[in-house]
Order: C-alpha cells, then sequence, then structure tokens
C-alpha cells in the first residue's frame, strides 16, 4: 500500500479510481494531467499506478506508424504500447506492465475467443454485458495492490469507438462506493479573437459526457493561462460542479512542470478531500518534494545534440527528448535537440552537423534514410563528436565501421539489403520461420552482461545491465572475428549476441542494441544518455555553451514509408 508507513492507510478502505476523460479535441494533456495528478498523490505517500485505454481495434501500438501514433513505447514485459505509458512510467516512477494497456483489439480479441470455446453457455454475445464486463475486469485487475488507479480513456467523449468504454465506466461507477471513484474530465477553453476565455466547448463536452450518463467530479480547463475566476464560476454553474472542483492546467515550460502547476491549484488536496483520503496522508511538510527539486535544476549554459533521424515529429522519438532532459537536469544544463533528416546526410550535406555538439542516430525501419544515419556515424567517428547509436543506430555503426574501417565496401544490413556480399547485421535465428509481424520481435527486458574496465561499466557501474529491446535484426556473428583485433569492441553481450558497442580513443562513441530511453527517469537518468552529455560538458572544458540555433528543411517525405512496424 502507501510507500510512507507514517500514512498509516487502511488497506479495507479499498482502491480509489480516477477516469480521466476528454473533450473538445484530442491532444489536450489529458496523459499528462493524469500523471500529474498521480505523481502529486504518490508524493502524499500513496501507491499509485494508471490505465490507459486506447480505442482504436489494433491489439497493441506495435504494427502502427510513427505519424499515426507517435513512437511504440516498450514495456518490461514486451508489451508495445501508446507513448503515454511512457509519461506514466516516467512521473510515477513504475515500472507497469501490458495489462495497463487496453484497447478494443485485446478486449474483442479475448472475448471471441472465449465465446469460440464455448465459454458463455450458448448465450448471445454482445457489447453489454460481455465486453463491458471484460473492459471492468482488466481495470480491477491493473489496480491491484495499489491505492489509487488513474483510468484514461483515449480520445475524445463523443467518439464512436469510445462508447464501450464510457458505458463500462458507468456501470463501474454503479458498482463501487461513491467514495471510491472520481471522474475527471479535461477540455479546452480557448480565447476569443477579442481575449475572452470561452467557455461554450467545455459546456457542450460535459453535455456530451452527461448524456451517457457520467458526471464529472473535477474539470480541468486547458489554456494558454490560468482560468479567469469568473471563467471558473461559469464552468461551474453551467456543468453542475463546485467553482472549487474546476481547475487550471495552461501552458508551461515544460510538461515536468504540469505537477507544480496543479498542486498550486490545489487539484491534489481535493481529490485526497474527496476520497476521504485526507487524513491518511502525509503532512504537506513531509511529503516529497525531490521533484520539484529535480525539475526546477538551475541549469549553466546549453548543449546541442542533433537527432538524426527520418521522422520530423517529436512524438516519434519521444522517450529520447525525455531521457535527454532526465540527462540535463543531472548535470544542470538544457539539451537542445536539433532534428536533422537523415535522408540529407546521404548527399553529403554534413555542414548540418558541424554546429552541434553531440550526434543521436536513433531506431528507425525501412531503407530510407539508412545511408544517411551511417554517414552521420562517419561524421561522429571520424571527428571525434560525442556519439549515441540506438537500435538500428548501433546496427548502422557496425555498417559504417565495416565498410570505412575493415574495408568492406559492400556491407549493409540483410534488412535493407538481402543480397549484400556483406551482412554485417543479419536476422535473429529465431526469426526466421516468423509470419505475424505484430509481437513477435525480440521485445521487453533482457540482461546484457557487461565487461569490466570498459566505458559500458564505468556508465552503469556494475557488471550487468538489464534493459528493453524492440529488434529482429542483430550483429551477424560471422564476423565477430574481424571485429575482434579493432579500436571498435563490443563491451556488452547477451550470449552469443552484441549489445553493447563503443570505441577507444573517442570523446564518447557508445551504441546499444537496446533502447535505454525506456528506464530513463527524472532525477534516475539513462546512463547511456547521462555518459553522452556528461562528455559533451567535459569536451567543452566543463562550460556548455549558450545554445545554436540550427535550421533544417522538413522531412517532405512523410509518405514514403509504408512500413508499419520497426523491425530493426
Amino acid at each position: 500500500m502507501p510507500t510512507e508507513p507514517d500514512t498509516h492507510y487502511d488497506p479495507t478502505l479499498g482502491n480509489k479510481f480516477i477516469f480521466v476523460t476528454g473533450g473538445v479535441m484530442s491532444g489536450l494533456g489529458k496523459g499528462i494531467t493524469a500523471a500529474s495528478t498521480g505523481r502529486l498523490l504518490k508524493n502524499a505517500g500513496f501507491d499509485v499506478t494508471a490505465v490507459k485505454i486506447d480505442p482504436y481495434l489494433n491489439v497493441d501500438a506495435g504494427t502502427m506508424n510513427p505519424y499515426q501514433h507517435g513512437e511504440v513505447y516498450v514495456l518490461e514485459d514486451g508489451g508495445e504500447v501508446d507513448l503515454d505509458l511512457g509519461n506514466y512510467e516516467r512521473f510515477l516512477d513504475i515500472d507497469m506492465t501490458s495489462d495497463h494497456n487496453i484497447t478494443t483489439g485485446k478486449t474483442y480479441q479475448h472475448v471471441i475467443e472465449k465465446e469460440r470455446a464455448g465459454d458463455y453457455l450458448g448465450k448471445t454475445v454482445q457489447i453489454i454485458p460481455h465486453i463491458t464486463d471484460d473492459i471492468k475486469r482488466r481495470i480491477r485487475e491493473a489496480a491491484e495492490g495499489t491505492d489509487v488507479c488513474i483510468i484514461e480513456v483515449g480520445g475524445t467523449v463523443g467518439d464512436i469507438e469510445g462508447m464501450p468504454y464510457l458505458e463500462a465506466l458507468r456501470q463501474f461507477a454503479h458498482e463501487e462506493d461513491e467514495e471510491d471513484i472520481l471522474f475527471t474530465h479535461v477540455t479546452l477553453v480557448p480565447y476569443s479573437k477579442n481575449g475572452e476565455q470561452k467557455t461554450k466547448p467545455t459546456q457542450h463536452s460535459v453535455k456530451e459526457v452527461r448524456s451517457i450518463g457520467l458526471q464529472p467530479d473535477v474539470i480541468v480547463g486547458r489554456c494558454e493561462d490560468k482560468l479567469d475566476p469568473e471563467t471558473k464560476e461559469k464552468i461551474a454553474l453551467f456543468c453542475d460542479i463546485p467553482t472549487e472542483a474546476v481547475f487550471s492546467n495552461p501552458d508551461v515550460e515544460d510538461v515536468y512542470h504540469v505537477p507544480l502547476m496543479v498542486e498550486e491549484e490545489g487539484l491534489d488536496q481535493y481529490v485526497l478531500e474527496h476520497f476521504g483520503l485526507a487524513d491518511e496522508a502525509l503532512p504537506e511538510g513531509e511529503r516529497a518534494n525531490d521533484w520539484r527539486e529535480i525539475v526546477t535544476t538551475e541549469k549553466n549554459g546549453a548543449v546541442d545534440i542533433a537527432l538524426v533521424g527520418k521522422y520530423d515529429l517529436t512524438d516519434a522519438y519521444m522517450s529520447i527528448h525525455e531521457s535527454l532532459k532526465h540527462a540535463g537536469f543531472e548535470v544542470g544544463v538544457d539539451v537542445n535537440v536539433h532534428w536533422v533528416p537523415a535522408g540529407e546526410l546521404a548527399d553529403g550535406h554534413d555542414d548540418q552537423l558541424e554546429s552541434v555538439d553531440g550526434v543521436i542516430v536513433p531506431g528507425g525501419f525501412g531503407m530510407r534514410g539508412t545511408e544517411g544515419k551511417i554517414e552521420a556515424v562517419r561524421y561522429a567517428r571520424e571527428n571525434d563528436v560525442p556519439f549515441l547509436g540506438l537500435c538500428l543506430g548501433f546496427q548502422m555503426a557496425v555498417v559504417e565501421y565495416a565498410r570505412n574501417v575493415l574495408g568492406y565496401e559492400n556491407a549493409h544490413s540483410a534488412e535493407m539489403d538481402e543480397e549484400t556480399a556483406h551482412p554485417v547485421i543479419d536476422i535473429l535465428p529465431e526469426q526466421y520461420e516468423v509470419e505475424d509481424m505484430g509481437g513477435t520481435m525480440r521485445l521487453g527486458e533482457h540482461t546484457t552482461v557487461i565487461e569490466p574496465e570498459t566505458l559500458a561499466y564505468e556508465l552503469y557501474e556494475d557488471t550487468s545491465c538489464s534493459e528493453r529491446h524492440r529488434h529482429r535484426y542483430e550483429v551477424n556473428p560471422e564476423y565477430f572475428d574481424e571485429f575482434e583485433e579493432e579500436p571498435m569492441t563490443f563491451s556488452g553481450t547477451a550470449g552469443n549476441r552484441m549489445e553493447i558497442l563503443e570505441l577507444e580513443d573517442h570523446p564518447y562513441f557508445l551504441g546499444t542494441q537496446f533502447h535505454p530511453e525506456y528506464t530513463s527517469r527524472p532525477g534516475q537518468p539513462s546512463p547511456p544518455f547521462l555518459g553522452l552529455v556528461e562528455a559533451i560538458v567535459d569536451e567543452s572544458g566543463g562550460n556548455a555553451s549558450a545554445g545554436t540555433d540550427m535550421e533544417h528543411d522538413a522531412d517532405s517525405d512523410t509518405d514514403a514509408d509504408t512500413e508499419t512496424e520497426v523491425t530493426h
């Protein structure tokens, strides 16, 4: 139950459930609002978990193109999920499982399989009660063993695909004690041309919610600025809730400041009082304050890092951006990330890398941009620019070295060129017979053994690490001997698999087959990312620059990829 025994929380009070819905438009920040609420409740001494409901028919996010749904976030158990679960893990500092992501595909698949097995004893299988019962079961199972479970319903109220979930929540509220349920509705409060905060979108959104049988207990208004007192009163009047139940969630400089903003508004105290937990919580003076200290750390300068990718979309590399922030918190610098289109580097536009302090080559899939990523690796290696390669970036570092140092001119990955004479990257042996694309890669947490007296050992301060994977290809064992006597060494392995590479006599050159960005947290930055930022600061003599303005052309080839899964 609570992490702090001093709260004297009574387990017989049972689980508390916060349901978060959104209206007017998607992308308002329901997930950040929910995660921020959870962070404050955790600071108060309670165990908090979260569930993300995604109403799409996909079983999981694993086969989605980043332009459709942002990055695919990978959980410890190998679940490929929505990026919002990454925010929950980072804000709540917990490791979640696939059970914390409910999709329509999962739910319908399970119910249909039960019907085929005869589990319903000849009954007509329907949305109500069979689908809604399965949704409620999943929520309760995910909440087990915690004090508070926050359930975010993706999309907006009124979407046809979300209707079974809202009906399930209506039933859920009738099955639980009133004081154990709280409905939060996040809605847009725009400005009119004359600068007035308009409440009509909120009114219509709440009207839609109430027509389904749900009454919001809390309304969070997303606006450029804090809601005016008159705006709060008007929302309260027309939406039938107390004025003190209307909260502002204005735009902030960084999402990690949202918990501080809603705390200032008093959202956490209102939730505790609604649940009858105010007396069970830690006194305000004893609540954890490390979050505030971490995210408000004074910065001394900035560093500039090029992210050489193929998607001009922050959401496609969300966890990388956040991991660099975490490293920046620790080192005390702002990290400016500049997206550099990989496709342009293949044509020799290295000048885009000349003004940066470091280079990251992230994961990816498909042939487009691959040669540019290889070129970025070459530039960083030859010019002593701190470099970090992640998954495909790790593999392209192997390809670049094989081509330009070992002399295998046509070396490549078999994923990109099946006819290459030197497939230094090849498909995993267990993947030969795989036909289904979804959920069949090497996924989730695996242990890597680290060689002592290496850069990897310095970073992890241990002879092993456990990180999350998502790949179908690996370094070809037939070429291990060629790398053995070279400055590039594989300092991390998993059996016969190469997991970490590094380069001697270089300020910082590291590649990982795994995705360390998925386990980075504020206050617990990922070692490879922290090492990268520290190396950059060290290279500058301990004085980070004031930042560099870089301009680039957006990648216009947004439709060139029809693949729907990272296969590296």
